[in-house]
């Protein structure tokens, strides 16, 4: 009996707090909308926001060296206010190397939570390795196989770990773990 009243309990409690939480939503929802972003801004983390691109030709990867990283990495740079991260990935691709690039749907994202980055990533195949003139923060460019690559900062291994892992066939197998 005391069990039952326990659950009861519990029940009503759950219910109340729903209930609330679903007249909070509804509130929010005719809050006009600058309102709404403005709480939501404040209330979550803000994570910078880049997008790289692996430009590959054969087995061989675009790689550059700038002086404010550790190393070599791949082309691609932090999107300015509003860019879309294929606009942002194109815009540094052509300050960094002069190429001129179009890229279609991202390959993955990788968020690293701990330095709050959130990473876009893309690939693109060439079928001849272009004449890379590198500028902007660009000092140096070799074209290398990922297994040989001498040295690289920690985001850049990241981000190929994870272009690795999304080759595998089951990089995109999702499955429902437990019924609800």
């Amino acid at each position: 009996m005391l069990v039952s009243a326990y659950c009861e309990g519990m029940s009503l409690a759950a219910d109340v707090r729903r209930r609330g939480y679903t007249a909070a939503l509804l509130a929010f929802r005719k809050m006009p909308a600058p309102v709404r972003r403005s709480m939501v801004r404040a209330g979550t983390p803000s994570f910078t926001v880049g997008a790289v691109v692996a430009i590959e030709h054969g087995d061989r990867v675009l790689f550059l060296r700038q002086p404010h990283r550790l190393g070599w990495s791949l082309p691609g740079g932090l999107l300015d206010r509003g860019e879309r991260p294929a606009q942002g990935v194109a815009r540094e691709v052509f300050e960094e190397t002069g190429l001129r690039i179009e890229v279609g749907l991202p390959v993955t994202c990788m968020v690293n939570a701990r330095v709050r980055r959130v990473d876009v990533i893309y690939r693109l195949e060439v079928d001849h390795e272009p004449e890379v003139r590198v500028g902007g923060e660009a000092k140096d460019h070799r074209w290398m196989r990922v297994d040989e690559l001498p040295d690289a900062d920690g985001p850049t291994r990241e981000i190929l770990q994870v272009l690795e892992a999304a080759r595998q066939p089951s990089a995109g197998a999702s499955r429902l773990l437990e019924k609800a």
